[in-house]
C-alpha cells in the first residue's frame, strides 16, 4: 500500500516522534498503570499486547486488491455483499424457547410482532441429549434452557399459525440435529408447504460439541456421517436451508481467545468439507449453503478484526485448497450473538451496555443476522420485557447510530487492519498444530483444542482475579446495593401438559407402524453409505419420539465418553 521510499519516511518521522512528542508527552503525564501490574501493559480481551500507535509500517506487505479488495469482492475481507446494509439491514434473530411448545409459539409470536425477522430456537437440556421429556435423566431440567420437543406433536405446536415458508427458522441443535430437523420438515408438509420452500438454518455442529460445550452423544465419527447425512439431502431436497452453523460462539464461551474461536471454527468448517467431497459431493453443490456462527465479545476492535480475517481465510481456503469455482461457495456468511459469558449478575443493567456495544462490533463486522442477549440472562431465561430491550437495540443500532450508511467503515484503520492480520496468521499457525496432531478429529480426541480452550480461560480469571482486568461492577465500581430484577420462572404445570401431550401420542400412534421405521433406522445406521433423513423422516410422521430414534442410534453407534484431560 505504501512504497519503499515512503516507508522509510514514516520510519523516520515516527522515530522522531518517539525521541521527542512522546518521551516529553510521557515524562509529564504517564501512561496508565493497570490496577495489579508492575509496568504499564494494555492487551485485549483475549490477553494480546496492544501497541501504542500503529501506522502504514505495520501493513507494509499489504496489497489493497489481494487483501482488501470492495465489498462483495474476493477475498470478501470487507464484506460478502456489495452494498451491505445500504440493500438489506441483518437479521433481527432474537434466541427464544422455554418450557412448552404453546408458551415458546407465543415468544415466536411476540418478537415477530415487534419487528424481529427471523426465528431462532433454543431447545431445553433434555432435548438436547436426545431425552424425551418423561425421562429419568430429564428431571427437573424441563423447559429451563430452552423448549421440550419429545415429538411431532410439539413440533406442531411450536409452529402452529407462523408463516414458516416466509419466515426463517434456525435451530440451535446438535446430537439430535436431524432428528429435529426432520420433525420442522414434516411439520411444515402436513401443513401443505413444501420442504424445498423452508428456509433455515441447523446449528448441527458436533465438532464443537467436543471441543466446547459438551453436548455431544454419539462417538465423532459416526456423528460426522450424520452430519454429512443432512449436508447429502438438504443440498438436493431443501435448496434453502443452511443444513451446518458452523459455531464458534460456545468455544468463546467456554473462554477462548479470539483467535482460538476464529482457528478452531474454521479448521471444523474445513472438516465438515472434506467428509461432503469425501461422501462423492461437489464443493459447489453444498459448500453454499453452509453458514457459520460467531461470538461477539467486549473487545470492540478484536472483534471487528476477527469477523475480517474469517472471511479472507475461508475464501481463500475454499478457493485454493477445495478448487471451489462458484463464487458462493467461498462467501463466509455468518450469525453472530453478543457474549453470554460477558454478562454479570452483579449490576445487570449494566449488561445493556455491554449488549449494545457487542451488538455494534458485530454489525460493523459484517454480520449476516444478529442475537442480542438480554439483561437478565446472568440470572435466568429472558423476561419478555428484557428481550424487547434486546431487541430494541437491534433497532437502534440500524436505525439511528447510521453505521449502515457505508460499508466496512473502519476499512484501512492501521490498526484494525494490523489485527486483521495477525489473527489470520494466528489462526494458519493453529492450523499447522492441528494438522501436525493428524487432523481435527484426532487432535479433538488428543484434547488439544479442549486444552488451549481451558488455558485461555484459566488465564482470563487469573487476569480478572489480579484486578489485571477490570470488569465493571464485578471488582471495579462495585455497589451493595441488592439487585433486584424481574425473572422469567418456567410454570410446573408445564410439565404436566407437555406429558399428556406425550403420552397422548404414545397411545394414539399406530404401534406397529413406529416399530417398523425404528427397525428400518436401526438398519439403515448400521449401512455407512446410506443417508439416514428419509428413514428419521419416515419415523417422525409415525410419531415415533426423540428418544426412540435416538436409543436405537446410541445402540448401534454407542456413546462417546471423553477422557479427562490433564
Amino acid at each position: 500500500m505504501f512504497g519503499p521510499d515512503e516507508l522509510d519516511q514514516i520510519r523516520q518521522a515516527r522515530d522522531k516522534w518517539e525521541e521527542t512528542t512522546l518521551q516529553k508527552t510521557l515524562a509529564r503525564s504517564p501512561e496508565r498503570v493497570p490496577p495489579g501490574v508492575d509496568s504499564s501493559r494494555f492487551i485485549t480481551t483475549s490477553s494480546e499486547e496492544v501497541e501504542r500507535l500503529y501506522t502504514p509500517i505495520d501493513l507494509a506487505d499489504m496489497d489493497y486488491t489481494r487483501d482488501l479488495n470492495d465489498a462483495g469482492q474476493y477475498p470478501y475481507t470487507r464484506g460478502v455483499h456489495t452494498t451491505m446494509y445500504r440493500g438489506k439491514v441483518w437479521t433481527m434473530r432474537m434466541f427464544a424457547g422455554f418450557g412448552t411448545a404453546e408458551e415458546t409459539n407465543a415468544r415466536f409470536k411476540y418478537l415477530l410482532e415487534h419487528g424481529e425477522t427471523g426465528l431462532s430456537t433454543a431447545f431445553d437440556l433434555p432435548t438436547l441429549y436426545g431425552y424425551d421429556t418423561d425421562a429419568p435423566q430429564a428431571g427437573g431440567e424441563f423447559g429451563k434452557c430452552g423448549v421440550a420437543i419429545s415429538s411431532l406433536a410439539d413440533m406442531e405446536t411450536l409452529f402452529d399459525g407462523i408463516p414458516v415458508d416466509r419466515v426463517t427458522t434456525s435451530m440451535t441443535i446438535n446430537s439430535p440435529a436431524a432428528i429435529i430437523w426432520a420433525m420442522y420438515i414434516a411439520a411444515a408438509e402436513k401443513r401443505g408447504i413444501p420442504r424445498a420452500r423452508l428456509g433455515g438454518t441447523l446449528q448441527n455442529d458436533i465438532l464443537k460439541e467436543y471441543i466446547a460445550q459438551k453436548e455431544f452423544i454419539f462417538p465423532p465419527r459416526p456423528s460426522m456421517r450424520l452430519v454429512t447425512d443432512t449436508v447429502e439431502f438438504g443440498m438436493r431436497e431443501l435448496p434453502r436451508w443452511n443444513t451446518i452453523s458452523i459455531s464458534g460462539y460456545h468455544i468463546r464461551e467456554a473462554g477462548s481467545t479470539a483467535a482460538q474461536e476464529l482457528a478452531f471454527t474454521l479448521a471444523d468448517g474445513l472438516e465438515y468439507v472434506r467428509w461432503a467431497i469425501a461422501r462423492g459431493l461437489n464443493v459447489d453443490d453444498f459448500a453454499p449453503r453452509l453458514s457459520f456462527f460467531f461470538n461477539a465479545h467486549n473487545d470492540f476492535f478484536e472483534e471487528l478484526a476477527k469477523y475480517r480475517a474469517a472471511r479472507r481465510i475461508w475464501a481463500r481456503e475454499m478457493q485454493e485448497t477445495f478448487g471451489a469455482k462458484n463464487p458462493r461457495s467461498w462467501l463466509m456468511r455468518f450469525h453472530s450473538q453478543t457474549a453470554g459469558v460477558s454478562l454479570t449478575a452483579q449490576q445487570p443493567m449494566n449488561n445493556v451496555a455491554r449488549v449494545a456495544l457487542q451488538a455494534l462490533a458485530a454489525t460493523l463486522g459484517g454480520t449476516q443476522s444478529l442475537h442480542t442477549n438480554s439483561l437478565d440472562e446472568a440470572w435466568a431465561l429472558p423476561s419478555e420485557h428484557a428481550a424487547m430491550i434486546a431487541l430494541r437495540t437491534q433497532q437502534i443500532i440500524a436505525e439511528e447510530t447510521g453505521i449502515t450508511e457505508t460499508v466496512d467503515p473502519f476499512g484501512g484503520s492501521y490498526f484494525l487492519e494490523a489485527l486483521t492480520n495477525k489473527l489470520e496468521q494466528e489462526a494458519y499457525d493453529y492450523f499447522a498444530r492441528i494438522e501436525k496432531l493428524g487432523g481435527v478429529l484426532p487432535a479433538i480426541e488428543r484434547g488439544f483444542q479442549q486444552r488451549e480452550i481451558a488455558e485461555a480461560a484459566s488465564r482470563y480469571q487469573r487476569e480478572i482475579d489480579a484486578r489485571e482486568r477490570i470488569i465493571v461492577g464485578v471488582n471495579e465500581y462495585v455497589s451493595d446495593e441488592l439487585v433486584s430484577v424481574p425473572l422469567l420462572r418456567v410454570d410446573e404445570a408445564g410439565a404436566k401438559h407437555q406429558l399428556e401431550r406425550l403420552n397422548r401420542v404414545r397411545r394414539e400412534r399406530d404401534g406397529e407402524k413406529v416399530a417398523s421405521t425404528l427397525n428400518a433406522i436401526r438398519d439403515a445406521s448400521a449401512k455407512p453409505d446410506e443417508n439416514l433423513m428419509p428413514y428419521l423422516l419416515d419415523a417422525v410422521n409415525a410419531y415415533a419420539t426423540l428418544q426412540e430414534m435416538m436409543d436405537v442410534l446410541r445402540k448401534v453407534w454407542g456413546e462417546y465418553r471423553e477422557e479427562a484431560i490433564i
